[in-house]
């Protein structure tokens, strides 16, 4: 009975789109179409198949026309390219007034980030982007190292133990989201998260159906029957995003009692305090902290999960940086059983072929893998593609990441070495080639603490123990896949066997 009021809708809808927009095109002419185009609903079956098949879709796409802008269609959304050549992803990046997160986004997650920077524009952006950069300073990172670090990964370790005793399995995603939970939730709010915390179940589950939407044209009427639970999950998200500035505002009242009996100037230094000087409006300062939070904690674990399922299946990428971690671990003085690692022990210039490790599983498994942005007039992008005001540009990190024309030829293979220069020297490439971390005015505010919180966990977890992936009913090692959300999990998470290693590092 469905189909019978949809089959018309969708009708309808493709019949406006085709002739009552002004279409993406190059000299006057059409662009050429990405593949699998069928008639009236253009690309839309593509988009509804499982995340890990979409993103298959998109480097089938690049792999068949190279760096070209190819033409995208789905009813119910506005006309849309997808972009891969970095020239035309620069020229995205940097002009913001230009293409930004438009109604086509917003309207999608709104429900989920509201006012935070992830949705946020102009004045309301750039103030949330100034607290961030208030709260990633050099100081706090280096607080974060000193003594934030260590006392996540005791905990983590403890588990570690516990299973590599009884030889029972660990889900190592799982593990990976404990700490950086841990990390966020000490560091920007003061209070402890895990994976195990209602609020990170609720999230979960919330970011797993906003994906959906961006890939069902017909979410509105699919959700209007089946959305008690997607209400349910956000209902317990924005709990606890007012429970976080409860909590703030009433440790702020208590300090500031307490400095009228001490005469101490109270010191407030956490990422919720320099949002709560921001903005008065709570309910911006509990979007806000959410946004950081999610962005902070998920796409960390993530990349973590991603870089050390690539350790396993390339076991000969374990010496390299075994000998990185013996040669870091001279520069300590040799009577300290636990020598303490520092901030300018996790540089690039100590641990080069580690990062380049991590680098290159970020550029096949990217936590962000695509991006959406609209047109806010009619625009020209710099290979003469004309796009209309509210089209929508579209470029997948995850195909992009794998262009053999930016990457080379054995751009599908795991090669950490691909960032290392002839001396063996880590060096990076332009945000523009390898956007992971975004670029332009909105380049991620959280990519130092990423680093250092990558080359901590991975130093200490790869020093101590070693992994075996379970294997699937049959007994093969069938490749990881991620699930369906707004970032890359990976599907079912990473069930592992856990071993001790023979050497420890605190």
């Amino acid at each position: 009975m469905l189909w019978f009021w949809l089959v018309p809708f969708i009708l309808a809808v493709a019949s406006y789109h085709r002739f009552n927009r002004k279409l993406p095109s190059r000299d006057g002419a059409r662009l050429k179409s990405a593949p699998n185009r069928l008639p009236l609903v253009g690309h839309a079956i593509k988009f509804i198949r499982p995340r890990h098949e979409l993103l298959d879709w998109f480097v089938r796409c690049q792999r068949q026309h190279g760096l070209e802008t190819l033409e995208i269609s789905v009813p119910t959304i506005p006309p849309g390219v997808i972009i891969t050549d970095p020239a035309n992803l620069e020229f995205v990046l940097r002009n913001e007034h230009l293409v930004s997160k438009g109604d086509f986004v917003k309207s999608r997650s709104w429900d989920l980030f509201g006012n935070g920077i992830i949705n946020a524009s102009g004045d309301l952006w750039k103030a949330q982007r100034k607290a961030g950069l208030k709260f990633f300073s050099g100081n706090n990172l280096e607080t974060m190292v000193d003594e934030v670090l260590p006392e996540a990964y005791s905990r983590i370790k403890s588990q570690l133990l516990e299973h590599a005793e009884a030889g029972t399995v660990v889900d190592m995603q799982s593990v990976f989201l404990d700490f950086t939970s841990y990390v966020m939730g000490h560091m920007a709010y003061d209070m402890d998260l895990d994976s195990s915390h209602p609020f990170s179940k609720a999230f979960d589950y919330a970011s797993d159906q906003i994906g959906r939407r961006f890939q069902n044209p017909l979410y509105p009427v699919t959700e209007f029957f089946f959305s008690s639970k997607l209400h349910n999950a956000l209902a317990v998200v924005k709990r606890f995003g007012r429970k976080i500035v409860t909590k703030a505002k009433q440790e702020r009242s208590s300090a500031a009692f307490e400095s009228l009996v001490t005469n101490d100037q109270p010191s407030f230094d956490t990422l919720i305090d320099s949002l709560m000087e921001a903005f008065p409006n709570p309910e911006i300062v509990a979007d806000s902290a959410l946004n950081f939070l999610s962005a902070g904690k998920d796409t960390t674990a993530q990349s973590f999960t991603w870089t050390l399922y690539a350790v396993i299946r390339h076991p000969e990428v374990l010496k390299p940086i075994q000998e990185e971690m013996q040669g870091l671990l001279a520069k300590h003085n040799p009577s300290d059983a636990r020598p303490k690692l520092s901030t300018a022990d996790l540089q690039p210039t100590n641990i080069p072929y580690l990062m380049a490790t991590y680098y290159e599983a970020l550029r096949l498994y990217p936590p962000i893998p695509i991006e959406i942005q609209e047109c806010r007039q009619d625009l020209s992008l710099p290979d003469g593609t004309f796009l209309p005001k509210d089209a929508v540009v579209v470029w997948c990190i995850w195909a992009m990441n794998r262009a053999k024309e930016v990457h080379g030829d054995d751009a599908d293979i795991f090669r950490p070495g691909r960032w290392l220069d002839k001396d063996g020297k880590f060096v990076n490439r332009s945000a523009f080639e390898f956007p992971v971390f975004n670029g332009g005015p909105r380049a991620c505010l959280g990519r130092k603490m990423a680093e250092l919180m990558a080359m901590f966990v991975m130093l200490s977890v790869l020093q101590n123990f070693t992994f075996t992936v379970l294997p699937d009913t049959s007994g093969r090692l069938v490749e990881r896949i991620p699930q369906n959300s707004l970032t890359l999990p990976m599907d079912k998470g990473l069930p592992c066997h856990v071993h001790r290693s023979s050497t420890v590092l605190p």
